[in-house]
């Protein structure tokens, strides 16, 4: 098993975030489990919470790769190597495997960048079913696609990809070469490398995403756009539809987001999970369709770029902020820190000094739904309320002028 170093540049990072925050836990706490109650039972598996959509969920990895983009870093006549993984509505799930969180190499080396390495063998698994068949249907599946946050995995806000699969979406992540933990299939383990320049700029997030929009049509049209030929679920091509497609993601895949959809008209809605919406050359240009953004470290109140990115909205446009929600909240931090708290042993202070003092099982339940409605409307034309205004269901959610 080869490991290849990856990259990414200064900023807010997955990494650097988790650093900050633990730094504020004892060290006894972190590295053990002294404190936790004797009574409580062993976690023997950390857990996702199951999706609330109708359907089960199928998925597959995908390994493609950019002919239009040399990388310079593998050498010459090598070019940008992604991997995706298309989560899905599927049938008959029952005789396949469902997938793990990460690949067990790639969590391994993750785990052990943010400083919890022994927690490898209590990793997550999903509620995705490895190669299942698509659920059939009449109408083609809607398709989102998500871009994760510097120093992260593809694999970081499966919470909300799977809810989406859930209810009828074919969400696509993709993991940004040089600025990831992942796995080819080769067995090469690709971690961040750090400290030398690469394509890790919000741009070249967004140019991955319009790439993977460019394999999505190829699937729409029957084609496979596995290099590697891999055999394909039994109804995914064909299955997708070109017309209705989404983007999404975390932090700087926030950014690449507003950056994709204001260069790419294939995205009909974009939704930001607290993107910095920091760009050399900055973001530019108006935007008629609809984007909404959900902030927490990065919002209108404090930084100018949020403010220059929304005051060229000029289609459906909504700005929410969580209360008590921290940079990390949306995403599947809010789901797994409170069982690695009970591992640790963690008091409920210390607990809040990494993922905030938003209620856990309301976040999670924040992320199942805001991100569901918005594309239900803007994809599906299925209009609810929860978009309108304040609800009592989720009274934490403040809805921005």
């Amino acid at each position: 098993m080869t490991t290849t170093p990856f990259i990414s540049r200064k900023g807010m990072t997955r990494r650097s975030v988790l650093g900050a925050a633990l730094a504020a836990v004892p060290f006894a706490a972190v590295s053990g489990p002294a404190g936790a109650d004797p009574a409580a039972p062993a976690v023997t598996r950390l857990m996702l919470p199951v999706p609330t959509g109708p359907h089960p969920v199928g998925t597959v990895q995908l390994h493609l790769v950019d002919r239009s983009r040399p990388d310079d870093i593998a050498g010459p006549g090598h070019f940008r190597e992604l991997m995706a993984t298309v989560w899905y509505p599927a049938r008959d799930v029952q005789r396949y495997p469902v997938a793990p969180w990460m690949p067990a190499g790639a969590l391994q080396a993750f785990l052990t960048d943010v400083g919890f390495s022994d927690l490898a063998p209590l990793g997550p698994v999903t509620a995705g079913h490895v190669g299942a068949p698509v659920r059939r249907s009449s109408q083609r599946l809607p398709v989102v696609v998500f871009s994760h946050g510097a120093h992260s995995h593809q694999g970081d806000h499966t919470v909300m990809v799977q809810e989406l699969a859930s209810h009828g979406y074919a969400a696509v992540t993709v993991a940004h070469q040089y600025d990831t933990y992942t796995e080819f299939p080769d067995g090469r383990i690709a971690v961040p490398l750090y400290g030398r320049q690469a394509p890790t700029l919000p741009g070249d997030f967004a140019a991955d995403l319009r790439f993977v929009l460019d394999c999505v049509e190829q699937l729409a049209a029957g084609c496979n756009p596995d290099v590697d030929h891999k055999e394909l679920p039994a109804g995914l091509p064909g299955s997708l539809d070109p017309q209705r497609m989404g983007a999404f993601g975390w932090s700087k895949g926030g950014t690449a987001t507003a950056c994709a959809t204001l260069a790419d008209e294939r995205i009909r809605a974009g939704l930001s999970l607290d993107g910095p919406m920091q760009m050399n050359p900055p973001l530019a240009g108006d935007l008629d369709r609809p984007f909404m953004m959900m902030s927490a470290r990065y919002t209108r109140a404090t930084d100018p770029e949020a403010v220059a990115f929304w005051s060229h909205l000029r289609g459906w446009r909504l700005n929410i902020q969580v209360q008590g929600a921290v940079h990390v909240s949306y995403g599947d931090n809010e789901a797994l820190f409170p069982q690695v708290a009970k591992v640790r042993g963690w008091s409920g202070q210390q607990l809040q000094d990494v993922i905030g003092t938003l209620d856990p099982d309301q976040a999670v339940k924040i992320q199942q739904a805001y991100p569901l409605a918005f594309f239900d409307e803007h994809l599906r034309h299925r209009r609810g309320h929860l978009l309108d205004g304040p609800s009592p269901v989720f009274p934490a959610v403040t809805f921005l002028p």
